[in-house]
């Protein structure tokens, strides 16, 4: 990604260099279609090598490159919402768009940052890789980000909330039911009563006739 060959005498911080790199990142992943953590992690291998002439990654530009990555979904459903309705994100230079993805989530996720330095560090970055028109337009869309970050913050968190809400938790067994079930009571067995003969009733039982007496002879 070439630089705007035009002459820029000002002085730049740490933080200004490390978005800068975070942007060639975030340009060089698009333009290769890979993640840009993954760039990351190898010019982090590199610039320990002695014999490869990689500058070592700032922590600065390793955590705006992965908070855009996490983000940006988000970040570019901002940049739609805040751009005119004849713009399309997709179709504005990939360097403009690598510089309003790392401002906007300098803007939306980084409450270190104060909002007017995020914009005003995303236009010299404009300044510096685009011309005046683009660095004119950046400068409006970053403001009007900035004005509705709170706005976008609550939408952020009503999102997660009803993400949250929607998840069921998983079911454990209780533990009535890990415990295994009691024997049922063996059925009561009637036990046989031995009452004594009675004899039978002699209102019921046949007269018995008397035997004969032997006879005198």
């Amino acid at each position: 990604m070439e630089k705007n060959s035009r002459k820029n005498n000002r002085r730049h911080g740490a933080r200004y260099r490390a978005r800068r790199r975070a942007v060639d990142i975030l340009f060089e992943a698009e333009a290769r279609d890979i993640d840009p953590v993954a760039i990351v992690e190898d010019r982090v291998e590199l610039s320990r090598r002695p014999d490869q002439p990689v500058k070592p990654i700032a922590d600065y530009t390793r955590t705006i490159v992965a908070g855009v990555a996490v983000e940006l979904d988000r970040i570019d459903d901002v940049l739609d919402a805040v751009l005119a309705d004849d713009w399309e994100l997709h179709r504005i230079p990939a360097v403009d768009r690598a510089i309003l993805r790392m401002s906007a989530w300098e803007l939306l996720f980084n409450p270190d940052v104060p909002r007017p330095t995020a914009v005003v560090e995303g236009v010299e970055l404009a300044s510096e890789y685009a011309d005046e028109e683009a660095s004119s337009y950046i400068n409006a869309l970053l403001d009007d980000v900035a004005k509705k970050a709170e706005h976008f913050r609550e939408e952020f968190q009503r999102e997660d909330e009803e993400a949250e809400g929607s998840e069921e938790p998983e079911s454990t067994p209780t533990e009535d039911a890990t415990e295994e079930p009691a024997e049922a009571p063996a059925p009561e067995t009637e036990v046989a009563v031995e009452t004594p003969d009675t004899p039978e009733n002699p209102e019921n039982s046949e007269p018995q006739e008397p035997e004969e007496s032997p006879q005198e002879s």
